[in-house]
């Protein structure tokens, strides 16, 4: 039975998958239940990586099952966090499946921070298990086919979906086992193979000729196709893997369409076409000859040869002696039919059946960035909501200051301290006065640096991490193939100069708040005295007792106690704009399910309308009641200051009271923004250090990514020659057959391609200076010399042989040309007809060696020539079988 194919897997380096997501999830989640759950969540995906990716997989169902499963896990994860080189670093490693490596240097590797690329390479390696585990069924019975079918097509869909994404996924230039080139080239092999199990199952269900024709021809065409796919693409035939795979593609492709040849024959003997049968056969036969002469080593074709064998056999006799049928030509039967019984299986996700989600409660990042952009359009509606009603509060305080009410109500005796100026004395003194503000403002500018200094530092790393790749990057220049750090880092930049625009605007917040400290703190220091100490330093005045009573003090108290009631009402809205709350996670998930985008303004500013609109209209009515209170009090104010006598100690005295009216709502509005601007610096800190942990993060995974490229460029750098190459003497690089002594060896024929030995191409070189030719014996005698025929002038053996030579093994079959594979020198485009894994079937005279001892050297050179190198008899070469 002919061998199938199967793909080695990739291997990938170790990656801690904890300390990085589990930072983010602390950094992202409240502490509690979900973020407990996440964390146990990223240790279950660490663990799964290395179930799938750090020890070796059983050709079994149960270690695909564990990929399938990684790989389900990595595409539910990938819209939950933010993958990316400057937001969760983490660098994958994986190497190219089909390089081997060289003895100085490791094999082809690459190292990205893509989760895309993780997720490319975990898939490759899902197709190349199922190859895998589908080579290894038994063939013979019904469940083997049916299970080689079933893996053959997913490994073709594995890597039909790697050529359709890869490019996308991973934003610059794959390693060759994942290019679309590679990998569409294996999904049709496998596809392929997946066809041929079809082929031997119709045949073991002994189904009809005319439907395996179909099949078998289908088949051949597949092979022909992924044939020339390995041909044609100019950077595959360098890998060893394909050098193997191209001769069993060209001999499966023959088989399958000797199958196919073999049962048409059959229907044509059915339909009594004696002599189509002949020729179909005779056909089948040619095929089945240039597989056993060309590719005997990778497949058996002897069952089939000699079924095709006894079958012509006998329609020949038939024929001979009976039918006397016309045997046609080969260009002029009729072409069979082609019939598809398989297709690549689509790559939708679960793949796994047993799969469930680890962070199924964790919401994609489009969703996160959406609730969080809906979380501050609803904090900026709060903000201007309660910031509108602050605001009118701070400008009734003022007016009733400027006024001196309700003081001037309550002093109307004109020797003690009214009631209201005592309160706001109290209620000074209790909020700790003027310490607790120097102390406040005594600890901004430490708040303020302490955040400067972090900054700073953070990105000062990112500076120093960017000089060092440029200077590195100007040393090693195209060499030096990874994303600047320039362009890396723009988000970053971005986001620490809007930092520090933050700060210079706190800079001067705590100016303007200082400023206004200065201009009322005299009056403020006088509210923390006792009242003895207030009465004395308030002047006092001529008693007004008369407007005691009268109707125009009485309407001011009224409007001055309506415009209290505003402004409770106004706290209590206040707090029930702030203890509004609404969750838009569902909405936008049911959005994202439905269209698959989310639009966060429209859906946000309709919650926003739904829940706030009540609480505007109220702000609004509030606003118009305070603007006509307060128009009727200044009228009032106006009425009362025309009746209440005026002279100069009263006005002395009102003027006081109005500066310590000023002076309490200056101290509480002072030591509201001092307390708010304490708090936004600690707020800013715990922000900044976040930021500094993104930098630190983004840099340490720069230079672990810069020192892992310095080491291979290293190894780059030493594997180079350090000086000239030269060419070897042909008479050493081309051990041919004894000649006589006088004459030029024969050109050797081609040289077979190494089957386990990988040599570097390397360019040619001057020749070096002419040397003594060999020594002229022959292996049979020391002793005896056998004049030998003059040979052809000397040829290239990497050339091909002229067209005229003659090959001295036996005639073979035609068959699929092989294509050229640079760097095994002697190794070409060859003719149809030449049999390279034939061993001893040159274009050369062989004398194979005698086993008789080894002969003895020449005799001494004649007279004034030198000594010629001694040359032993060449021995046939054996290469290993891999």
């Amino acid at each position: 039975m002919a061998t199938f194919i199967s793909v080695p897997l990739k291997k990938s380096s170790e990656v801690d998958l904890v300390k990085p997501l589990s930072k983010f999830v602390t950094a992202t989640y409240p502490v509690g239940e979900d973020q407990v759950e996440y964390l146990r969540a990223v240790e279950e995906l660490n663990k799964l990586r290395k179930s799938a990716l750090g020890r070796p997989l059983d050709k079994h169902e149960s270690s695909l099952e564990i990929l399938l499963r990684y790989y389900d896990q990595l595409c539910a994860v990938e819209p939950k966090f933010p993958f990316a080189e400057n937001q969760l670093p983490l660098t994958f490693t994986w190497k190219d499946a089909f390089d081997k490596g060289s003895l100085f240097g490791g094999s082809v590797k690459l190292a990205l921070a893509s989760l895309g690329y993780e997720k490319m390479c975990v898939l490759f390696n899902v197709g190349a298990l199922a190859s895998q585990i589908a080579s290894e069924q038994n063939l013979d019975n019904d469940e083997g086919l049916k299970a080689a079918a079933k893996f053959y097509q997913l490994a073709s869909g594995a890597f039909a979906h790697i050529k359709d994404n890869v490019l996308s996924a991973l934003n610059r230039e794959p390693t060759m086992d994942i290019s679309p080139e590679t990998v569409g080239t294996l999904s049709q092999i496998m596809l392929s193979q997946a066809q041929e199990v079809f082929v031997l199952k119709a045949t073991a269900d002994k189904m009809k000729d005319a439907i395996i024709a179909k099949l078998a021809n289908q088949a051949a065409d597949y092979y022909g196709d992924a044939f020339k796919q390995c041909q044609y693409k100019e950077n595959l035939p360098k890998y060893f893997y394909f050098q193997e795979v191209l001769p069993v593609l060209a001999a499966k492709h023959c088989m399958m369409q000797a199958n196919a040849e073999m049962h048409q024959a059959a229907l044509a003997n059915q339909k009594k076409r004696f002599g189509e049968e002949i020729a179909r056969l005779q056909h089948a036969t040619e095929l089945v000859k240039t597989v056993a002469s060309r590719y005997d080593e990778y497949v058996n074709v002897k069952d089939l040869s000699d079924k095709i064998s006894r079958a012509l056999a006998a329609a020949k006799k038939d024929n001979d002696f009976i039918y006397h049928d016309r045997v046609p030509e080969v260009k002029d039967l009729e072409h069979i039919g082609k019939a598809s019984l398989v297709k690549a299986t689509p790559i939708q996700n679960p793949l796994s059946q047993k799969f469930t989600d680890l962070f199924e409660k964790m919401v994609p990042m489009e969703v996160q960035k959406s609730v969080s952009m809906a979380n501050q359009r609803k904090a900026d509606m709060v903000n201007r909501l309660v910031g509108s009603l602050k605001e009118a509060t701070n400008l009734c305080n003022g007016v009733l200051a400027s006024l001196n009410l309700p003081a001037a109500l309550e002093d109307l005796s004109g020797d003690s301290v009214p009631q209201s100026i005592l309160e706001k004395s109290r209620a000074v003194v209790q909020q700790g006065g003027l310490q607790s503000i120097e102390q406040l403002i005594k600890d901004l500018p430490e708040l303020l640096q302490r955040n400067r200094e972090i900054l700073d530092e953070s990105l000062k790393m990112l500076d120093d991490e960017e000089n060092t790749d440029s200077e590195l990057r100007a040393k090693f220049n195209q060499r030096w193939n990874r994303t600047p750090s320039g362009d890396l880092y723009k988000s970053l930049r971005a986001e620490g100069s809007n930092f520090r625009n933050v700060l210079d605007k706190a800079v001067q917040a705590d100016q303007v708040v200082r400023e206004r400290y200065n201009a009322h703190c005299d009056m403020i220091a006088l509210l923390c005295k006792s009242e003895n100490e207030l009465n004395s330093a308030i002047p006092s005045a001529n008693p007004a007792k008369t407007l005691q009573g009268s109707e125009v003090v009485n309407v001011l108290k009224g409007l001055l106690s309506q415009l209290d009631g505003v402004k409770r009402e106004r706290e209590v809205l206040e707090g029930e704009i702030k203890a509004v709350t609404f969750d838009m996670t569902t909405k936008f998930l049911q959005a994202l399910a439905q269209d698959g985008a989310i639009n966060e303004e429209a859906l946000s500013v309709t919650e926003l309308d739904n829940h706030y609109g009540n609480y505007t209209q109220r702000v609004q009515q509030s606003l118009r009641s305070q603007e006509d209170l307060l128009a009727k009090i200044q009228t009032s104010h106006q009425e009362f200051a025309a009746l209440k006598q005026s002279n100069t100690e009263a006005n002395e005295r009102e003027e006081v009271l109005k500066k310590l009216a000023s002076a309490h709502d200056s101290y509480v509005e002072i030591s509201s923004n001092l307390k708010e601007g304490t708090k936004f610096y600690n707020d800013l800190t715990e922000i900044l250090l976040k930021f500094q942990n993104k930098c630190s993060d983004i840099v340490f995974a720069r230079k672990t990514e810069r020192d892992e490229l310095l080491k291979e460029l290293q190894q780059s750098i030493a594997r180079e020659p350090s000086a000239p190459s030269f060419s070897v003497p042909a008479y050493q690089s081309n051990p041919a057959a004894p000649t006589a002594a006088g004459t030029t060896p024969a050109a050797p024929g081609p040289t077979p391609a190494p089957r386990t030995v990988f040599t570097q191409q390397t360019q040619a070189k001057s020749q070096p200076p002419a040397r003594p030719p060999p020594p002229n014996f022959t292996p049979q005698a020391a002793s005896t010399s056998t004049p030998a025929t003059p040979a052809p002038p000397p040829t290239n053996p990497n050339q091909p042989p002229a067209a005229s030579a003659t090959p001295t093994g036996p005639s073979q079959a035609q068959g699929p040309p092989y294509p050229t594979y640079q760097g095994y020198p002697g190794f070409y485009q060859m003719p149809m007809a030449y049999n390279p894994y034939a061993y001893g079937q040159y274009n050369m005279p062989y004398v194979p060696y005698p086993g008789q001892g080894q002969a003895g050297y020449p005799g001494a050179p004649p007279a004034q020539q030198p000594y010629p190198y001694p040359q032993q008899p060449p021995q046939q070469q054996y290469y290993p079988q891999q």
